[in-house]
């Protein structure tokens, strides 16, 4: 499903690089996106969101190649159906970014925390970027592509009543060195964990700026914006990264290393 006024997808002797993220709609996803497009790759957005994902990839398409595709990560099915398709397509895949996930950390207490939203979260967060992974490795494994999972710094810290999260993002790392290992030489596979990330509309953020205390937690001075994950995951998935996998590389502003003491 390609976005009106985009550009023709070209075939695999094109030499144009390819990547698929999912979760593309809004946000990180969005933002790495156009860090991609910026860069020169053809993109791939996927989404469960359709209205979303396809105003996404209009606007977008000012960049670049861009294709939009209806996705939802924890449907083996829709997965398949996608891959199939960019192959079709474009003929080639040479990156992926495991975006996609129920984004609300919040859980609420612990013995309310149904097994049923425990499954859900870790059915996107969690078994979505397993079975996009594992759908991709043919594609990925022709042209020596990468993988790139967007994790959270809430994998390696947590505040109360986040169980399930940060259950999903701690897997999701752990999860990225595992293939890492599996899938190497052919496939590197690295995971980024944000901070603080401002993911609301720019107008929004002009009209309803952040207070100054939010940014002040931050060594670099500001909370985080989508194009700073865009940048990081459009380099880890270049052949300037071509000596890094397996690892876990966190992006938040220096957040969890400044010492804040409340008076």
């Amino acid at each position: 499903m390609v976005a009106q006024g985009a550009a023709t997808p070209m075939n695999e002797q094109s030499g144009v690089r390819v990547a698929l993220v999912t979760g593309a709609a809004r946000g990180i996803g969005k933002g790495i996106a156009a860090s991609l497009l910026r860069a020169g790759w053809a993109v791939v957005l996927g989404d469960v969101d359709e209205t979303e994902g396809l105003a996404a990839a209009e606007e977008l398409a000012r960049l670049g190649t861009v294709e939009f595709v209806p996705l939802d990560v924890a449907d083996e099915a829709s997965v398949q159906a996608v891959v199939e398709q960019i192959e079709e397509d474009f003929g080639r895949l040479d990156g992926v970014v495991n975006n996609a996930g129920l984004a609300d950390p919040d859980n609420g207490p612990l013995e309310q925390l149904t097994l049923e939203a425990w499954n859900r979260l870790l059915s996107v967060n969690l078994t979505g970027a397993f079975l996009v992974s594992r759908q991709c490795i043919g594609l990925l494994r022709e042209s020596g592509g990468a993988i790139v999972n967007i994790a959270s710094t809430r994998a390696l810290q947590s505040e109360p009543h986040t169980e399930a999260y940060a259950a999903s993002k701690g897997g999701l790392v752990a999860l990225t060195h595992a293939l890492a290992v599996s899938l190497g030489p052919d496939i590197r596979v690295n995971a980024v964990s944000p901070g603080w990330i401002d993911t609301r509309p720019k107008s929004l953020q002009a009209t309803d700026p952040l207070r100054q205390v939010d940014h002040e937690q931050h060594a670099v001075g500001r909370v985080g914006q989508p194009e700073d994950m865009g940048e990081l995951a459009a380099f880890l998935l270049s052949p300037a990264a071509a000596f890094i996998t397996g690892q876990n590389i966190v992006a938040d502003g220096g957040m969890t290393r400044q010492m804040i003491y409340r008076e």
